[in-house]
């Protein structure tokens, strides 16, 4: 698991905290459940209103992997795909069937399944890129569901401040009340830009760079796969393939 949304964000609102006591106040004046409900509630309703709900579903159901995620083995598969093309090479692509039971990655065995049931490679070529292309606009649109928030927080949070200040003005035959109630509602705005700049709009970029790097490691598979089906060198296949991949993701070949 990669940890560095969840420790970037607990950063952030640690440095938060931290500016709130050498402020010499504290936390609890910032954590008021009228505002915080109204900006949040509001900008998820926001949210949801932007979209269709097959698209929040999808983005709820999949933002635990996201999150969670585990960056794929480049070394593993560039090593798995190599032996399929040795294989291939001395026995055939029809040899490779009994080996496809132990290949982990779906999109890779899925592939290697077409390949030996003897799909044309233009066509192999694009059904597998018509996958990813379907991966990169779903994965696009569910960054855009917290990027769209990250829009709504801090003007939602406006909203709030302005309705909490109708309700100062209501009470203004009560001055000694009005710093109190004046300061309570300025708290809408910032948990409306909190929200945003350090839970909203890091997640979306997180989703943005997850999704990046498995279209790399999917576009690598696409091309181990024809290589395979063509019959190319096996060492030759490994060179290609790292040099497909991100800097610092795998090893040089021996």
């Amino acid at each position: 698991m990669d940890p560095a949304t969840f420790a970037g964000i607990a950063f952030a609102f640690g440095m938060v905290i931290l500016s709130i006591f050498l402020e010499g106040s504290t936390p609890m004046s910032v954590v008021l459940f009228p505002p915080m409900i109204l900006v949040i509630g509001g900008t998820i309703g926001a949210g949801l209103a932007s979209g269709t709900l097959k698209d929040v579903l999808r983005t709820l159901k999949n933002l635990n992997s996201w999150l969670m995620y585990k960056f794929p083995d480049g070394d593993e598969t560039v090593d798995a795909i190599v032996k399929l093309a040795d294989k291939a090479r001395r026995e055939g692509l029809l040899a490779l069937e009994d080996a496809t039971k132990d290949v982990d990655d779906d999109f890779l065995r899925e592939g290697l399944q077409s390949a030996i049931d003897g799909t044309d490679p233009d066509d192999l070529r694009d059904m597998l890129e018509a996958k990813i292309q379907s991966k990169k606009s779903a994965d696009k649109v569910s960054a855009k569901f917290f990027s769209n928030m990250g829009g709504y927080a801090p003007t939602v949070g406006i909203i709030g401040t302005v309705v909490s200040l109708v309700h100062v003005l209501e009470n203004l035959s009560n001055p000694e009340e009005l710093g109190a109630m004046i300061g309570s509602a300025f708290v809408a705005t910032l948990w409306g830009l909190l929200t945003a700049n350090l839970i909203w709009l890091p997640i979306s970029a997180r989703i943005t760079r997850v999704s990046e790097l498995e279209v790399a490691h999917m576009e690598m598979v696409v091309e181990g796969l024809l290589a395979i089906q063509a019959g190319a060198n096996p060492r030759l296949v490994g060179q290609r393939l790292r040099s497909l991949m991100p800097p610092g993701t795998v090893k040089e070949a021996a």
